[in-house]
């Protein structure tokens, strides 16, 4: 408590003295390039613009611009929401596929558990690898792996700043390092972040907190130790979505955006407290050849509360609403409650890398072994029916706060052997290959100890891309990897292989693309296809011994994306696109084949204009467009939710002040035309939420570098 307190007044008081909010302006990394190697790669040092596989990666200034996680579906067609609800943890999705946030984000290249508020704030960048993962990670699912990488000490930085927005926000960061020792061979780096959260949703405000310190050491010309450590602080009352009114989609300009579902006297907010820790040793070998050893921590505290709305029974007529609310807009509202959640995780990663030639062939070798463990320890958790609430958040009902029922505690462990080789052939001709072998142990239990499931697994994923140099700014590749997913069937009488492990659910993408990048001008054009196989629930499972899980078809993501970066005197134009089709296959019932999966825009677009004032050297403006196709809000997509368009507008002033002071100002019109539209429509828990796109929301900020 009392590091929260100091965090937020220390914070507080630099932003008096000035601010940061470069993030506002419209700075920012989207695109592939020729870029460094990218760190989640798995092929060492090669440059992403060289590598057969497409990649965004978001600089500092994007991930300020997007608040958390979650915002940055504003900036990549290729990311879209998936139950991206305002007070609670971000998910995304990528290429149409959910990805895990137990198994699919990286912090430095080590496993992390992303079932929490993360901060940016001490966030060099973020890295969303598209595509099968399986050379990257072990386990995992298809569409994408997400990397994020710590801000480490650096030459004498001295940054303070301050956000604000309309509905009362405030963001103050201080960011400072330097260098010490008589040759700099020591480093330090802090940020401090602290923020009044205060989205456009009423009864819906929050404060966050982080704290995060990185140091290194140059131990000797051949050798570097890292270190970090972060403490990260959010609570917030999470806004549960909108649903279906019986059969039918509500109008979203009928709706307002503003309307908290979980208000009620007895509500609560979610409490997300994270520590987070690294160290690694960096060693020279030689010339070509380095070690890296790197091991990380994570403990995870959350208090998950809400006023949930789930179905609605209707007396009028004696029907049960299971996935939707009534066609007059009541729902049941249930009180939840699941105090006290710890997850942990600890990885520690041994690595080498070089370079060897063999006749002709010039190898950039990456080895090692990753060994990693999760546990997660739940008590008994309230799913307590609280009477009915309406959508327009009227009605008030009273707590039902009894823990009644139980938890799930899980622990896995993963050893992982991995190895990749960037081969250049020729002057044009390049083949990269990559193999990891995972080793798995799980358990699952009820926190009463009942239900118990334990299985152990071994799997392989190879990965093999070939590209060709076409001229000096262009390459040309193809590549196919796989991934793999583990399932079992739940302990529970009703089903035939109670507790067994599925055959591993193994994920396959073909994919091929041209890169351009020259001075000006970057793009990429790329295709893929991914099938992931789909385990379902086969038989009635409505009485005991009638239900079996097993591997039923699959899904078929088949898309086209490209991207863009352009710069013409004092234009600069940024964008993204994706078409893709995503259907079922080769399912037991037929009438699931050939659907779309729910929560899948069929195409999207992001595009952003920007203009230097010549008038006023520093200043530019810019407008930003973004849109999402249309998409299946039910499973057999009887019911499909209209696509949407949301223009952006800002303004950016940089100045060069006295004594080396550098001032930024910027401010943003968000939803300039005030749209309203349904953003996100999952289909979770079994259940339709609807949320709705923010009301048109200003944003100011102002930073200092000195």
């Amino acid at each position: 408590m009392a590091i929260r307190y100091s965090l937020c007044l220390l914070a507080l008081a630099a932003a008096t003295a000035a601010a940061q909010g470069t993030g506002t302006g419209p700075e920012r990394i989207t695109i592939t390039g020729r870029s460094p190697g990218l760190a989640v790669g798995g092929f060492g040092n090669q440059p992403l613009s060289d590598s057969p596989m497409q990649a965004s990666v978001f600089d500092a200034d994007a991930l300020y611009r997007a608040g958390n996680l979650a915002g940055l579906t504003a900036l990549d067609a290729g990311v879209s929401d998936a139950y991206n609800a305002v007070g609670y943890w971000s998910s995304l999705t990528v290429r149409g596929f959910v990805l895990d946030n137990r198994s699919n984000y990286r912090r430095d290249g080590l496993p992390i558990n992303a079932e929490t508020a993360i901060g940016l704030q001490n966030k060099e960048r973020v890295e969303i690898l598209k595509g099968t993962s399986g050379v990257q990670a072990g386990v995992s699912a298809p569409g994408g792996l997400v990397n994020m990488i710590v801000k480490r000490p650096t030459e004498r930085l001295r940054q303070v700043g301050l956000g604000l927005n309309q509905e009362g926000g405030v963001e103050a960061h201080v960011d400072w390092a330097d260098r010490f020792g008589d040759a700099g061979q020591f480093g330090l780096r802090v940020n401090l972040a602290a923020e009044r959260l205060q989205p456009p949703v009423r009864n819906a405000s929050g404060d966050r907190q982080l704290l995060a310190v990185a140091a290194d050491a140059q131990v000797t010309p051949d050798s570097r130790i890292e270190a970090e450590v972060e403490l990260s602080h959010q609570s917030q009352p999470s806004v549960p979505g909108f649903s279906l009114r019986g059969d039918r989609l509500p109008d979203a300009a009928d709706v307002d955006p503003r309307i908290n579902l979980n208000n009620q006297p007895w509500s609560q907010p979610v409490v997300l407290d994270g520590q987070t820790a690294s160290v690694r040793w960096r060693q020279r070998l030689s010339t070509d050849w380095r070690l890296s050893v790197q091991g990380g921590t994570q403990r995870l505290k959350s208090d998950d509360r809400a006023a949930f709305p789930f179905g609605c029974y209707d007396a009028a007529t004696d029907v049960y609403h299971a996935d939707r609310y009534c066609p007059d807009g009541r729902f049941d509202l249930y009180d939840y409650r699941s105090d006290g959640e710890r997850r942990h995780t600890d990885a520690l990663d041994l690595q080498v890398n070089g370079q060897l030639q063999s006749g002709a062939i010039k190898h950039d070798l990456t080895a090692g072994v990753l060994w990693s463990r999760q546990r997660d320890r739940f008590g008994r958790l309230a799913f307590n029916y609280a009477g009915q609430g309406r959508d327009d958040g009227s009605v008030v009902t009273p707590a039902a706060p009894e823990l009644t029922g139980e938890n799930t505690n899980r622990d896995a462990r993963s050893t992982e052997l991995y190895l990749s080789d960037a081969m250049t052939l020729s002057e044009r001709w390049s083949l990269w290959a990559g193999l990891r072998h995972s080793q798995l142990a799980r358990s699952s239990a009820l926190t009463d100890g009942s239900g118990p499931v334990t299985y152990t697994q071994s799997l392989n994923t190879p990965w093999i891309g070939l590209t060709r140099r076409l001229d000096a700014h262009t390459v040309a590749y193809l590549s196919w990897g796989q991934g793999v997913e583990t399932d079992f069937a739940p302990n529970q009488p009703r089903y035939i292989n109670a507790g067994q492990p599925l055959p591993a659910l193994k994920s396959r993408q073909w994919e091929a693309g041209v890169k351009h990048d020259r001075p000006g001008l970057r793009w990429t054009v790329s295709a893929f296809q991914i099938d992931r196989p789909q385990a379902a629930d086969l038989g009635p499972c409505d009485v005991d011994q009638s239900c079996t899980r097993q591997t039923d078809g699959s899904a078929r993501h088949r898309g086209l994306e490209g991207t863009l970066e352009l710069q013409r005197g004092a234009w600069s134009a940024q964008g993204s696109a994706l078409w893709l089709q995503a259907r079922r296959r080769g399912a037991s019932d037929p009438a699931v084949n050939s659907l779309q999966p729910t929560n899948v825009p069929s195409h999207a677009l992001q595009a952003r204009l920007s203009y230097a004032l010549a008038a006023q050297p520093g200043m530019s403006v810019y407008a930003e467009l973004r849109h999402e196709g249309a998409r299946m809000v039910l499973p057999d997509n009887s019911i499909q939710a209209p696509g949407w368009a949301q223009l952006d507008a800002g303004w950016h002033w940089r100045i060069q002040g006295d004594g080396g002071l550098h001032w930024t100002w910027t401010a943003a019109l968000d939803n300039l035309t005030d749209t309203r539209a349904w953003r996100d429509t999952p289909y979770q828990f079994s259940h339709v939420y609807l949320f709705p796109l923010a009301p048109r929301t200003l944003r100011a900020a102002l930073s200092v570098d000195f």
